[in-house]
């Protein structure tokens, strides 16, 4: 079975998971089949369009951030580091909303700057806390 198996089983079409890898279609060649490369390899119409019509919106889609074509799975090396700012809540106690909003903004700017000096990635600013995710 291709690597195509479980986009196609997505589609409802996994019964040509077969024929797909049988002809060296996978993940690299998808995005260029045309209709007539479809009918040789002799899908009935339907079956056809719903794929064809599916790649363009993946296509469309790839020009979207997180949105692509299907790869096949791969491994890769991921960090992630929760840092806050300790005693915050003692800080509200004393700071009013503003001056606290402030000191928490300096306190996540401050820790964002070496972060992306060193390639890593500001994943999400939570309350007083930074989600920080590095990966290779």
């Amino acid at each position: 079975m291709s690597d195509l198996g479980p986009w196609l089983q997505r589609l409802g079409l996994e019964q040509y998971a077969d024929l797909f890898a049988i002809h060296g279609v996978d993940m690299d060649v998808l995005s260029g089949l045309t209709d007539r490369d479809l009918k040789e390899l002799g899908l009935p119409l339907g079956p056809r369009r719903i794929i064809l019509r599916t790649i363009a919106k993946l296509t469309e889609d790839s020009a979207s951030p997180g949105k692509s074509l299907p790869r096949a799975p791969e491994r890769r090396q991921l960090t992630l580091l929760f840092c806050d700012l300790v005693n915050s809540t003692g800080l509200s106690a004393r700071l009013d909303p503003e001056d606290l909003r402030d000191v928490i903004g300096a306190y996540q700017q401050a820790c964002s700057l070496p972060i992306k000096r060193f390639e890593g990635h500001v994943a999400r600013y939570v309350g007083d806390g930074i989600l920080v995710g590095e990966w290779t």
